[in-house]
């Protein structure tokens, strides 16, 4: 998804966001939150504030009947007592407040609490949509894996150069078939994707696990071989290296050791994207990839940055209501964020060229914002 961009790497959950551009410095040193006022946010309550709210209240659906876990083990996170009043207001509004509502229900509910760390990095990911097959055949080669049944008791585990050349094969993992390989790669950095059948219909697949081998980001080995420049590296123009040097793809691909095994995913509302680490689904532009060290899921947050949506990806302010419902491996750091943008090609477009500094203010329980922030 997403990083992801990323691997977010929850359960998709995970829209999975491993941004290409993971092996940034990590910022967890230096980390603090200062309480602020609504007024103080940039463009305060900002463009649908309302789909925020709608994404906040799917979070507190999930957690208020146990399928998601309440906050904890985050640095900002605090407890399920902090948020019970909280979401059980939210979930009263439903998804259906207007813009008006929204912006009056965070203003009663929750503080902004401004995030400072030594940088400040947002990326983004999307659904990949591909073409599949359920059976192999002429033109669909790659296959995509189940999570083996070894996996975690083997340690370490194979590595993708290892599976690709035919370690897990024999064992039945195979469910899924696409016609592409530079896709497929592309799906293991998201974790999760649409994929066309080539029979009719479509379905969605999402992580379901990992081997624990560690992820190289092939962006980064580009650059550093000299072949595409730092400032131009983007998903865009590593997909261009690869279709210009397809010789070179295999070995660029084993590079990185890590490798996704998926699942096919129960999302269920076609206009949201697939369900993130939390396990809820992701709304486009609303639903944030977060390092769950200091933002916990569920969390309401404000962001401001730039994102490259305007024509031939011209950057253009963003200042919106989202919500930490997904992680991923390359998102280090307490102001460091994953957006999703949506499904297909113009999502992928956009999250393919993000990367923009911001300001990360979280919007926290009154009560807990007093006794985290000064």
């Amino acid at each position: 998804m997403s990083r992801r961009s990323r691997i977010p790497a929850g359960t998709i959950g995970l829209a999975l966001a491993i941004s290409i551009f993971a092996g940034l410095p990590d910022a967890a040193s230096a980390a603090s939150i200062k309480r602020t006022q609504f007024s103080a946010l940039n463009g305060w309550p900002g463009q649908g504030v309302e789909q925020g709210l709608a994404a906040f209240v799917r979070s507190c659906q999930a957690m208020l009947a146990g399928k998601a876990k309440w906050p904890s083990k985050s640095k900002f996170g605090g407890s399920r007592a902090d948020w019970r009043t909280a979401c059980q207001a939210a979930v009263r509004l439903g998804t259906g407040a207007g813009p008006a509502q929204s912006a009056a229900y965070f203003e009663r509910y929750f503080q902004p609490v401004v995030v400072s760390g030594s940088s400040s990095l947002f990326t983004g990911y999307f659904e990949p949509e591909l073409e599949g097959s359920l059976r192999p055949k002429p033109g669909y080669a790659t296959a995509l894996l189940r999570k083996p049944k070894d996996l975690g008791t083997r340690k370490p585990y194979f590595t993708r150069k290892q599976i690709e050349q035919g370690a897990l094969q024999g064992r039945g993992l195979e469910f899924l078939w696409l016609k592409d390989p530079t896709d497929a790669f592309f799906l293991h950095i998201q974790g999760s994707g649409r994929v066309k059948l080539d029979t009719g219909g479509a379905l969605r697949v999402g992580f379901a696990a990992k081997n624990g081998r560690p992820y190289t980001p092939i962006g980064k080995i580009l650059i550093e071989r000299g072949e595409i420049a730092r400032e131009n590296i983007s998903m865009q123009s590593i997909r261009a290296w690869l279709l210009l040097n397809p010789d070179k793809a295999q070995e660029l691909f084993w590079k990185n050791q890590s490798f996704i095994f998926f699942r096919k995913s129960a999302a269920s509302d076609p206009n949201l994207g697939p369900a993130g680490a939390q396990g809820v689904q992701l709304t486009p532009e609303h639903s944030l990839a977060v390092d769950r060290r200091f933002t916990a899921y569920g969390t309401p947050l404000w962001l401001e940055t730039q994102v490259p949506t305007g024509a031939n990806g011209a950057l253009v302010p963003f200042a919106k209501v989202m919500v930490a419902q997904d992680t991923g491996t390359a998102i280090k750091g307490p102001v460091r964020g994953d957006v999703f943008f949506g499904s297909g090609e113009t999502a992928g477009y956009a999250a393919g060229l993000m990367q923009s500094p911001g300001r990360l203010v979280l919007l926290l329980p009154k009560a807990l914002a007093r006794r985290l922030a000064r």
